[in-house]
């Protein structure tokens, strides 16, 4: 894998849109969908999407070695250090370089190994970033009430006898419609040290595409990715700034109140071609 990672550096605006559900409720804020309480504009944290991408090759690939996926519910992260550096006669770099080869998310996203009883295994940096997902427009936190017959007390069995066959009330949180963007950076510095080989890479591409197929759930509504658009610069330092790669990337809205993909637009990629700099090459993976 060492021997075919990735020598350019990437970047690319990732576009998805969410109808009636909830992409991302914040716990401080009763769940209610994420928002920029300064411009009531939505927000997805990156952690959310690189949960999604680690779902997809989870489910792709079984937790199988090189594809397996450290951050997941039930693995015991220190103790998993604990055994690896100790097959590595306790040296760092050799555990590092071990975990980055049998997981999938570590050697994309990186990971803090500084736990377990050796003394940890010191930090990884990866060469996949990700920021924050913004709304384009301002979003409404719709809330709704919902009922239920079923119980989970006695006691609350006892009042709904009482009221004659009342149902209990719950409260449901919804954005009616939002389009979001993400910027993502991919550093070849950083894919050199953890080995995020070509084969990696076309893998991200693919579970981003896919990440919403197998993670749907009612509180969530209907999110669907729209548009993937990737800078692929000439070497591993890269040919522009990002930002001015992204800045190529415009969205101008169609109607006052968007309530769909089609009341958007987005710059044609023949002219993001035509304004970019010689040495970086863009695709449309979507």
């Amino acid at each position: 894998m060492e021997n075919n990672t990735i020598k350019n550096r990437y970047d690319f605006v990732y576009l998805f849109d969410v109808k009636d559900g909830n992409p991302n409720g914040d716990p401080d804020q009763a769940n209610l969908p994420r928002v920029d309480a300064e411009n009531q504009e939505g927000l997805v944290t990156d952690v959310c999407i690189k949960r999604k991408v680690r779902n997809y090759v989870q489910l792709k690939y079984e937790l199988k070695s090189p594809y397996d996926i450290f951050i997941r519910q039930g693995n015991i992260l220190g103790k998993i250090i604990d055994d690896i550096k100790k097959q590595q006669d306790k040296n760092v770099e050799k555990a590092q370089k071990k975990i980055n080869e049998l997981y999938y998310d570590v050697r994309t996203f990186g990971a803090v190994l500084s736990v377990g009883k050796e003394g940890g295994a010191g930090t990884v940096r990866g060469p996949v970033q990700f920021t924050f997902s913004r709304s384009e427009d301002r979003i409404y936190q719709a809330e709704h009430s919902i009922t239920r017959l079923c119980v989970t007390t006695e006691e609350e069995a006892k009042k709904q006898e009482a009221r004659e066959h009342a149902s209990t009330f719950g409260r449901k949180s919804t954005i009616p419609y939002a389009l979001y963007r993400m910027h993502g950076f991919i550093s070849a510095i950083d894919a050199q040290k953890t080995g995020f080989s070509e084969e990696d890479i076309n893998l991200l591409w693919e579970a981003l595409l896919n990440a919403f197929e197998h993670d749907r759930a009612a509180a969530r509504g209907e999110m669907t990715p729209r548009k993937l658009i990737v800078f692929k610069h000439a070497n591993h330092l890269g040919s522009a700034r990002s930002g001015e790669l992204f800045d190529l990337v415009k969205i101008i809205k169609k109607v006052d109140l968007p309530r769909s993909w089609n009341h958007y637009s987005v710059t044609e990629i023949e002219e993001i071609k035509n304004s970019l700099p010689r040495s970086v090459e863009v695709f449309e993976m979507l």
